[in-house]
């Protein structure tokens, strides 16, 4: 498909058309009046992008736009634009002094419209370290489309900005390099995934509400309505809507959904986040997996090598057993190990002994072998394992400290764990039980007898996808028994079943057996990419307080817009205020 660019002229005239390798003009009364262009220059003012020129366009002439990166003297200037740098030179014929001028009055990051002629670079002056380098643009004229002040922050990776700075000026931080490969390469990534899905699995795409009910089990964002005293919740998941779709008979769902949880940032978590939702009727736990491992391995990046498919499975409680966490990262061993009894370092002379073996062990020339196993004979007064499993992640840092290699940042390990338990007693009240996933999640068949009578004994059929230690997606097999899922709500969790009445008149109405599953976007797009946080991989994420520095939300709102909504604000005490000050720091 050809797209066109129409020129506004007095009166339309019969056009020709006039082809070349790169774009095809109309030609009017002897004028160009359409130019239609491949690629990312298409429907643009420029004809070709900064990194895209190479020695294939010598002799061309080019119409460039883009930010300056540097400028050296009265030289040459480095433009810079989405797909990289190109060097621009700067005439120094007398007859082009206006020019020149202009190019020695720039400021960095200063926005330019470069019209020129590619050449070969002079022998010698080529630049191997830049992709363009064997070539530069001589410089026939020159349009400032807009001028830069002073900025807080030089556009470069190399240059170190704290987290807050970057939050506020976020606009300037997604200019770098690297911030624009991430996005790019997030975009591709769901591109590929929205292909899968709807194209080979016949999934359908749809948008449901961010509007919705309050439940008494999450953590959610209320917001106000105009009926006093009524609220909605912003939903932390589409999990209600994705299953009344399938007793709708959608059959498939997905899509890329906006969730919302009302608690403190952390490096791989935000206020609002985004997760691939998958649900699907008529389907079984194995159909979810080989469906979310497809999907993977069709939607990876090329470039960060290939995923090899089935992904490893164990079960919740093999998991702990040996790696003491149910994310484990099995990049490397280190399994915890109960052995025999055998005698412990009982003093300081013992204990160094010990230590000086297992730095024997790292120290020798094959370091890349599998690290010694963690073992409770050797540390009994961390017995309890998932403490040894945080052990373990610890040993792996000083190892990789000390310039050990342990972890490869460059291999990806998928594992499925199944198999959870479906209840758990309560932090605050060990005597009562909570649901391990969600509350509508469906018990392992084989354990549903125990349902009635020992149900903290019951395994849910759910299952957590980890990658490299980090889970990157949960879901589970659905209850579509409207009688079970009262029960489990009512006797097993305490709920006030009220309120899913119509889930649960929805699943009296003939609900089919279904199941799902989520995949963190974020998380997933940053552990892909390298970051150790998810706010490198969204473009406009909030601070570790939940705060957007940008605009300065959340923000104060004046009395009279509170007043539709019937709310008042209670302010704290001043005594509260002196013994708990607010912190102003965003680190």
């Amino acid at each position: 498909l050809h797209s066109w660019v129409f020129h506004l002229c007095p009166s339309p005239v019969t056009p020709t058309r006039r082809h070349n390798s790169r774009s095809t003009s109309l030609i009017q009364n002897g004028s160009i009046n359409v130019v239609f262009c491949k690629g990312p220059s298409r429907l643009s003012t420029r004809s070709h992008t900064c990194g895209e020129l190479c020695s294939r366009h010598i002799g061309e002439e080019v119409t460039l736009c883009g930010w300056v990166q540097y400028l050296r003297q009265d030289l040459f200037v480095i433009l810079r634009d989405f797909s990289g740098l190109v060097q621009v030179l700067v005439p120094h014929d007398e007859s082009k002094h206006e020019l020149r001028n202009t190019f020695c009055g720039l400021s960095v990051e200063s926005v330019l419209m470069v019209k020129g002629r590619v050449k070969r670079r002079p022998e010698g002056q080529e630049n191997k370290n830049m992709p363009t380098g064997e070539i530069e643009v001589c410089a026939e004229s020159v349009e400032v489309l807009n001028t830069c002040r002073t900025l807080p922050f030089e556009i470069k990776d190399f240059v170190k900005k704290s987290e807050a700075m970057r939050m506020q000026y976020r606009y300037l931080d997604l200019r770098s390099p690297q911030m624009q490969a991430n996005l790019r390469l997030r975009s591709r990534l769901v591109m590929k995934m929205r292909e899968y899905l709807c194209y080979q699995h016949g999934f359908v795409d749809v948008e449901t509400p961010t509007l919705f009910k309050t439940n008494s089990w999450g953590i959610e964002f209320l917001v106000p309505s105009r009926e006093a005293g009524k609220f909605y919740c912003l939903p932390q998941s589409p999990q209600q809507f994705k299953q009344l779709l399938m007793v709708a008979g959608l059959d498939r769902y997905f899509q890329l959904a906006r969730c919302y949880r009302d608690e403190g940032s952390k490096p791989d978590r935000q206020p609002e986040f985004t997760q691939v939702d998958i649900e699907m009727s008529f389907v079984e736990q194995g159909g979810i997996r080989a469906l979310v491992e497809g999907l993977l391995q069709y939607s990876w990046p090329e470039e960060k090598g290939f995923v090899t498919t089935p992904f490893p499975c164990v079960t919740y409680e093999q998991a702990m057993q040996d790696y003491g966490v149910d994310k484990p990262d099995t990049r490397f061993g280190m399994k915890v190990n109960t052995l025999s009894p055998r005698p412990c370092p009982r003093n300081t002379t013992e204990y160094s002994a010990h230590n000086r073996a297992l730095k024997t062990h790292w120290c020798r020339s094959d370091t890349h072998q599998e690290p010694l196993p963690l073992t409770s004979c050797c540390l009994a007064s961390l017995l309890q394992r998932p403490l040894l499993g945080k052990l373990r992640l610890q040993c792996a840092e000083l190892l990789e400290g000390h310039g050990v290699r342990v972890r490869d940042p460059a291999v990806f390990h998928f594992l499925w764990v199944v198999d959870f338990p479906l209840f758990l007693p309560k932090e605050d009240a060990p005597g009562q039980l909570e649901s391990a996933h969600h509350p509508f999640t469906a018990p392992v068949p084989q354990d549903v007898p125990l349902l009635y009578s020992e149900p903290h004994k019951v395994r849910g059929q759910h299952y957590d996808l980890v990658l490299n230690g980090c889970e990157v997606g949960g879901g589970s097999i659905r209850i579509h028994n409207s009688a079970q899922q009262r029960y489990i709500l009512q006797n097993v969790l305490k709920e006030d079943v009220v309120l899913l009445t119509h889930l649960l008149e929805a699943l009296e109405c003939g609900a089919p057996p279904h199941g799902g599953i989520a995949l963190g976007l974020d998380r997933l797009v940053s552990i892909i990419v390298g970051s150790p946080s998810i706010r490198d991989v969204i473009a406009f994420p909030k601070s570790f307080r939940g705060h957007d520095l940008m605009s300065n939300a959340p923000d104060f709102v004046v009395e009279e817009e509170l007043k539709p909504y019937c709310i008042s604000v209670v302010w704290p005490s001043v005594e509260a205020d002196l013994c708990h000050p607010p912190c102003c720091s965003e680190h």
